[in-house]
């Protein structure tokens, strides 16, 4: 059986949701897209993310509804580009996702108007079947290992904004999604997501697309207050564990995507966690 084939989910106990226009969407993208820190073992490619919790949602009201996930970890914007945009049109979704350029902004030199300007040319090719097409904000990551690169990461947003005017795209805006500022929010190696990060920005897409939906806040408990001492330790397991691989990779030219093929190629029905009790058999 192909694992990327699940069957599709039967109606939701409380009766159907109410229906939206989409039946195909189509996700392209870096890690954050592919799903990386939301590690589950059932979910195709070992990883669930905001992507996979959004069409699961999007699947409850429609039978027909395919799903495919494009991205893979470490890709830069030319990238996403130049391997993930025509494969996304031979699909032929009628909604489409793309976040990129994260990985670009925190390299050296990392422009943000001319990554704007690719990916302008991008998204004018996306929506000319009439596809709704979402685009991502960076967050305001002011508290965390990516604040040096906030500046730019503003521009770039602003950018997005006229890109998205000009396109007729909609906007799924993480910089003003503010629960991410929480500590919870990110995985371990505080550039990625954890689950309840990627669950919280689930529903912020949800939301964006004015899509009903069965997903509820989870609100984070506090976390413990650390010694000084303890919080040292952390970083510097923090710094040995995941920076400086990081950096190394950096100085490489290697990419952790280097060999990782997308998770979900061909649009299939989509069946997972956040499906009704009994579905799929």
């Amino acid at each position: 059986m192909n694992r990327n084939l699940y069957l599709p989910p039967e109606p939701h106990p409380a009766g159907n949701p109410t229906p939206h226009p989409w039946t195909r969407y189509v996700a392209l993208g870096d890690s954050f897209t592919e799903g990386i820190g939301d590690p589950n073992p059932e979910s195709v490619g070992g990883n669930r993310g905001w992507a996979d919790r959004v069409a699961e949602e999007l699947a409850r009201s429609r039978e027909d509804f395919a799903y495919a996930n494009l991205a893979v970890r470490g890709r830069l914007l030319h990238q996403i580009v130049d391997q993930q945009v025509e494969p996304a049109l031979a699909l032929r979704p009628d909604l489409i996702t793309i976040s990129a350029g994260g990985n670009d902004l925190i390299r050296p030199g990392g422009d943000p108007d001319r990554l704007a300007e690719r990916l302008d040319s991008a998204v004018e090719q996306l929506s000319a079947d009439h596809a709704t097409v979402v685009l991502f904000t960076g967050p305001d990551a002011r508290e965390s290992v990516l604040g040096n690169f906030r500046s730019r990461t503003a521009i770039f947003n602003e950018n997005l904004r006229i890109i998205a005017a000009r396109h007729d795209a909609l906007i799924a805006d993480m910089w003003a999604l503010r629960q991410l500022v929480n500590p919870q929010m990110w995985d371990g190696d505080r550039l990625h997501f954890s689950p309840l990060g990627h669950h919280t920005i689930a529903m912020m897409v949800l939301e964006t697309l004015a899509v009903p939906h069965s997903l509820t806040p989870l609100e984070p408990q506090p976390l413990p207050h650390k010694s000084w001492r303890a919080a040292r330790t952390e970083d510097l397991v923090w710094a040995k564990v995941y920076f400086v691989p990081w950096v190394l990779r950096r100085l490489r030219r290697q990419s952790s995507g280097d060999g990782v093929l997308a998770k979900r190629p061909d649009a299939a029905p989509i069946f997972g966690p956040g499906m009704p009790p009994g579905a799929g058999g």
